[in-house]
């Protein structure tokens, strides 16, 4: 739900950043006014998103994304008729596309404690002494060549842009150069989004991601596109490569089932300077 300060054809994104907000009103002065400075180094303003929503991410800058995610296929084991049919079949898929699309590969860890202690607690209700020797075998070549090498993981996704203002000239604009856009600063800290906007762009993202899916499925490539709890679980594996090994985001019902939205990047304020 939007915030109670904003219309309902108004969708809220992420908050202003950068200016000093001050507490209090009535007849406090503004010596006795407890005033909260936010922090411009705040990790959440590296952020580029402001809210994951209807299975979007609405972006700081007020375009859209929708991610959809693609199992691999396994080109080597082809014959070259074959080879020649799915290399074929992806010119053609991306000379159909009329707007840019962004090609992600993750390799992420994988932590194998939960598959060796799964193996330990069958070991322990076997009865069968062959079984239980060669299980003795097994889980020690797995523990070994977990200790030697880290087992890796790729994941395959697509990201598919929408742009409210054009695509060709969002282009333009990003061919200013990373530095360039740098050293300028955002210019725009507060995105809002009419309704009659977001629900073109609703409408635009469902049509790019059935194109994108379909055109997938002529290559023999299985997708679907993620919903709102999934990529903020992707998100989370993201910037938690680590964590995210062994803490997964087992509860995120709890966190959010409509909309997820970046939090304030406000500084805790000393108990000290805070007056009432």
């Amino acid at each position: 739900m939007p915030p109670n300060n904003q219309t309902p054809d108004q969708l809220p994104a992420a908050s202003a950043a950068g200016n000093p907000v001050a507490v209090g009103s009535g007849n406090k002065t503004p010596a006795t006014a407890s005033v909260k400075v936010k922090n411009p180094n705040s990790t959440q303003n590296t952020l580029k998103f402001s809210e994951i929503r209807d299975n979007m991410i609405i972006m700081a800058d007020g375009s859209f994304r929708a991610i959809v995610v693609c199992k691999s296929i396994n080109f080597d084991l082809m014959s070259s008729a074959e080879r020649e049919g799915i290399e074929y079949s992806y010119q053609n898929f991306l000379n159909a596309l009329n707007y840019p699309i962004q090609i992600v590969v993750r390799s992420q860890r994988i932590d194998i404690g939960p598959y060796i202690d799964r193996l330990l607690e069958i070991r322990k209700n076997q009865d069968n002494m062959l079984l239980n020797v060669l299980m003795d075998d097994y889980l020690g070549y797995i523990s070994d060549l977990a200790q030697e090498a880290n087992i890796m993981d790729k994941s395959f996704f697509i990201a598919i842009p929408y742009y409210s203002q054009g695509d060709a000239n969002t282009l333009m604009s990003q061919s200013k150069g990373f530095f360039g856009k740098l050293f300028t600063g955002q210019k725009n800290a507060i995105t809002k989004i009419d309704t009659v906007t977001y629900d073109k762009a609703k409408t635009e993202i469902k049509n790019r991601v059935d194109g994108v899916m379909a055109g997938l499925f002529q290559l023999g490539i299985q997708s679907m596109q993620l919903s709102t709890r999934e990529i903020g679980e992707m998100y989370y594996n993201f910037y938690n490569p680590d964590t995210a090994v062994n803490e997964s985001l087992s509860n995120f019902e709890n966190v959010t089932s409509v909309y997820t939205k970046k939090g304030p990047t406000e500084t805790p304020t000393p108990q000290s300077e805070v007056t009432s």
